[in-house]
C-alpha cells in the first residue's frame, strides 16, 4: 500500500537534521528524563493530583497505572506545561515543564489519550505539519512506520477511525525519535496486531536510549515493555518500583496434582486452598512457600506447578474492596 507521503504538500527541508539520537547534544543523560517534586493540581474543590514525588532516568520505559480519573492525564498536563501546578514543579532534562516549556519540548513528542487533529488534512499531510512542528523527523523510520502500522495516509482524518487516528499519532511520536516519548493511553482503539507492533516500536525506542512516559489501564501493556511501574490511585502514587520488587504484594499461586483423591492438608500460616477438579488443589501463599511443599511432599503427587502474582493481581490489591477504587470520580480523564 502507499504511504501517500508524496503528496505535493509534503516537500522535505533541503537539509534535514539527523535524528535526535544522533546529534550527540552535550548533557543528553546528565539529568532525569522527568522528575517531580510535591508536583499538586487542583480544580476547584477537586484534588487531581497530591505532592506527586517521581523520578523516571533516561533511557528508562515507565509504566503510570490507575483507572480513568486517577491522576495520570492531569499529570502528562502538567509535565508538558499545559497547566500550572498549584504547587510543586517538574521537570524535562532538568528544564522546568512550566517556566520553560518551549525549550522542554525540544525533546519530546507527545501521544494524547484522545487526538484532535485537523479533519480536512490527509495523514501524510498531518504527518508532515506534526514533523515540522517538533523540528526533528526520521523521514526514512516514519516511512517504516508507516508501513508498520498498516496506516493508509491518502485518507482524510476524518474519514479515519479513532483508532486510525491514534496510528497517526503514533507514527508522528515516534518518527521524531525524541528523547522522551511521553504517552497517554497510546493504544486507545487499535486492534491486537497494532498493540503488538506498538509494544515492538517502544521496545527499539528503549534500545536506542529513549526514555517513554507510558500512562495507561491496560495491564498487559505495562508489563510487557516496562521497566519499572507506578500505580497512581486518588491522585496518589502509591506504590513504585519494577514488577519483580512489586511481587510481594501478591500471593503466589501453587497448583498440585494428585494421583487420587486430593488429601486433608493440615492448615498452614498464610496458606489458603481450594479444590479444583476431581483430583487438584490450588493454594494462594502470601508468604515463603516451603512449608507447604514439605506437607505436599508427604503425598503422591502428579504434577506440581508454581507462579508469581501477575501485574493485574498486583494492581487489584491496590484497588481491594476495602478502598474501593476512588481514583474513578469522574470519567472527565482528569
Amino acid at each position: 500500500m502507499s504511504s501517500g507521503l508524496t503528496d505535493p504538500f509534503v516537500r522535505p527541508p533541503a537539509k534535514p537534521r539527523p535524528p535526535a539520537q544522533l546529534r550527540g547534544r552535550a548533557g543528553a543523560q546528565s539529568e532525569p528524563a522527568i522528575q517531580a517534586r510535591g508536583l499538586t493540581k487542583r480544580y476547584g474543590q477537586v484534588l487531581a493530583l497530591d505532592a506527586l514525588d517521581l523520578t523516571v532516568q533516561a533511557g528508562e520505559v515507565y509504566g503510570f497505572l490507575g483507572p480513568n480519573g486517577a491522576g495520570k492525564t492531569t499529570t502528562i498536563r502538567l509535565l508538558l506545561g499545559l497547566h500550572r501546578p498549584t504547587s510543586g514543579s517538574s521537570t524535562l532534562f532538568g528544564v522546568d515543564s512550566w517556566r520553560q516549556p518551549v525549550r522542554a519540548h525540544r525533546r519530546v513528542a507527545y501521544v494524547a489519550g484522545e487526538s484532535s487533529l485537523w479533519p480536512s488534512l490527509t495523514g501524510a499531510e498531518t504527518l508532515e505539519f506534526l514533523g515540522r512542528m517538533h523540528g526533528e523527523v526520521d523521514r526514512a523510520h516514519r516511512e517504516e512506520l508507516v508501513r508498520r502500522f498498516d496506516l493508509d495516509t491518502r485518507k482524510r482524518i476524518r474519514a479515519l477511525s479513532k483508532g486510525n487516528r491514534q496510528k497517526v499519532q503514533l507514527v508522528a511520536a515516534l518518527a521524531t525519535r525524541a528523547d522522551l516519548l511521553l504517552l497517554d493511553e497510546p493504544t486507545a482503539g487499535l486492534d491486537p496486531l497494532m498493540e503488538i507492533a506498538f509494544r515492538e516500536a517502544v521496545t527499539e525506542a528503549r534500545g536506542r536510549g529513549q526514555s517513554v512516559f507510558l500512562s495507561s489501564h491496560i495491564l498487559s501493556e505495562v508489563e510487557a515493555v516496562c521497566d519499572r511501574i507506578g500505580i497512581l490511585r486518588a491522585g496518589r502514587l502509591i506504590d513504585e518500583g519494577s514488577l519483580s520488587d512489586m511481587r510481594h504484594l501478591g500471593a503466589h499461586t501453587v497448583e498440585a496434582t494428585f494421583e487420587g483423591e486430593p488429601p486433608a492438608i493440615q492448615p498452614l500460616p498464610g496458606v489458603s486452598s481450594v479444590r479444583v477438579g476431581s483430583n487438584a488443589l490450588r493454594f494462594e501463599v502470601d508468604g515463603p512457600v516451603g512449608p507447604l511443599i514439605a506437607a505436599l511432599g508427604e503425598h503422591q503427587l502428579v504434577s506440581l506447578s508454581s507462579r508469581a502474582p501477575s501485574l493485574e493481581e498486583i494492581f487489584l490489591h491496590h484497588y481491594a474492596p476495602d478502598g474501593g477504587a476512588p481514583g474513578e470520580r469522574d470519567s472527565g480523564g482528569v
